[in-house]
């Protein structure tokens, strides 16, 4: 039997016959990735296959780090581009079990039709063959958009961007829409006082607004969220490590905002009540037009300070926190709940022990008009394992309807990623088939075919807006 054939991950009639016929051919709705806007809207050619697999993937660097490859080779933008993907040849044969090896031979099967098994020894011929094929029209952004039926891509874009891409490609004939995201971090992070400013004013320049205070600089922030919704722009997305959740009022948001201006450092409380401020207006706003709001919780930002001082931010250092959540978590929902004020929510946590009290939370908001509002979001980041995929379904069938799940996400600045959501399509499928098999689940071919539709595409579609 060859290495991930057509059965890969599916073991029983049911499972396999729910993939086959069903799951394989829905269109693909990716509305959480790190994909570069202008790559898309400017058809960007690559040059190399180092460049398009290795370039910013945090998940490759890690397993790169781990098996003892320099880090020369892995984040120097000057290294020589055959000698990255030479060290990537070496690390691969050493993943095994780990989904990156899956990962990357599903990619050279689905993008370069290539059964070959990354290694040394094979390195030589898998450099030529995609290179070449790398060459080829087929593989710019839009055609590959194209080829993996994507039906719609979120990327994740700061308030202040232009979204001149965005808006340049969905006035195109292309089938797939770019959403834009609303990621407000910068206008929260204060840890960085002339950073916080810099970007201040630079929301004032573009809202047309004069920020004297709380109030107008949230008149300007919002103007941002307007501008975005005009583009397509339909959930937000927030980085919070710790959910917080510290009542903040008007006064306390001005004092807090001059202490800003005046670059003098905020307490540990009032950079709570600064966030739960922020995110509160947010919340309201995301209620009012109907977007939905995505939490990523629970990472530890580059833990490693002697790696930080060397090589910056985002090099693939992060970790998972243990800390608890929900004490936080509940009063700040409540707080919004009560104003009628609570968006459409999904939340994703890094650490598999805290999706459970989520999901659980979870139920405690769902407000019987808007079907499966509150959403436990796709096995994340360090959980798009098969376990970690498992599980992630798992809580939510046990405590919830896993018959409204939004499904999965990439979260990836790849466009080589985009065979993740066969992955999730495979578990899926052998989860509910074998269910049905052990008689678990009604054998009701209509009921099994509706529900993985539904998870694959058209919850998505529908929870996001994104239908019309």
């Amino acid at each position: 039997m060859s290495y991930l054939n057509d059965n890969f991950l599916l073991t029983n009639q049911t499972s396999k016959r729910l993939f086959h016929d069903v799951a394989s051919d829905q269109s693909i709705i990716d509305y959480h990735t790190h994909l570069a806007p202008d790559e898309v809207a400017q058809n960007t050619r690559f040059g190399n296959i180092a460049d398009i697999w290795l370039g910013g993937d945090h998940y490759k660097w890690r397993a790169m780090r781990a098996a003892g490859e320099s880090e020369d080779l892995i984040t120097n933008p000057n290294a020589d581009p055959r000698d990255k993907f030479n060290a990537w040849a070496r690390t691969v044969p050493q993943l095994v079990r780990n989904p990156l090896h899956h990962w990357t031979h599903l990619e050279l099967k689905r993008y370069f039709d290539c059964d070959l098994v990354l290694s040394p020894r094979t390195a030589d011929a898998i450099w030529e063959l995609t290179n070449e094929q790398l060459a080829g029209e087929h593989f710019r952004p839009q055609q590959i958009l194209k080829d993996f039926k994507i039906e719609a891509v979120g990327t994740t874009d700061d308030p202040a961007d232009d979204l001149e891409h965005h808006i340049a490609f969905n006035k195109s004939e292309h089938p797939t829409r770019l959403c834009p995201t609303f990621r407000p971090d910068r206008a929260m992070l204060t840890g960085d006082l002339q950073g916080w400013n810099e970007w201040a004013d630079k929301l004032a320049t573009l809202s047309g607004m004069l920020i004297r205070d709380a109030s107008s600089y949230l008149a300007a922030l919002k103007t941002r969220h307007d501008f975005f919704h005009e583009c397509g722009g339909r959930f937000s997305d927030h980085d919070v490590n710790h959910f917080p959740y510290a009542p903040c009022s008007e006064k306390d948001a001005d004092a807090i905002f001059h202490k800003l201006r005046s670059q003098t450092a905020l307490t540990e409380l009032e950079n709570e009540q600064w966030w739960t401020y922020i995110l509160q207006h947010i919340a309201r706003w995301n209620s009012a037009r109907g977007w939905a709001m995505q939490f990523h919780i629970g990472v530890i930002r580059r833990p490693n300070t002697r790696i930080l001082e060397k090589l910056g931010a985002d090099t693939g250092h992060d970790s998972v926190y243990d800390n608890g959540i929900i004490d936080k978590m509940a009063p700040f929902l409540d707080s919004l709940d009560k104003e009628d004020a609570l968006p459409k929510c999904v939340f994703y946590h890094v650490n598999p022990a805290m999706l459970h009290p989520i999901a659980v939370l979870m139920g405690a908001f769902q407000d019987g008009k808007t079907a499966g509002k509150m959403q436990l979001g796709s096995g994340w980041w360090f959980l798009d394992t098969i376990e970690g995929m498992r599980l992630q379904m798992n809580t939510l069938s046990g405590v919830g309807l896993i018959s409204k799940f939004v499904g999965m996400l990439t979260d990836s600045r790849s466009f080589l990623s985009f065979p993740r959501h066969e992955y999730f399509r495979r578990i899926l499928c052998e989860l509910i088939g074998q269910d049905v098999e052990n008689g678990l689940i009604p054998n009701d071919a209509e009921l099994l075919d509706s529900l993985i539709r539904d998870i694959c595409s058209n919850n998505a579609r529908n929870y996001f807006g994104l239908s019309s």
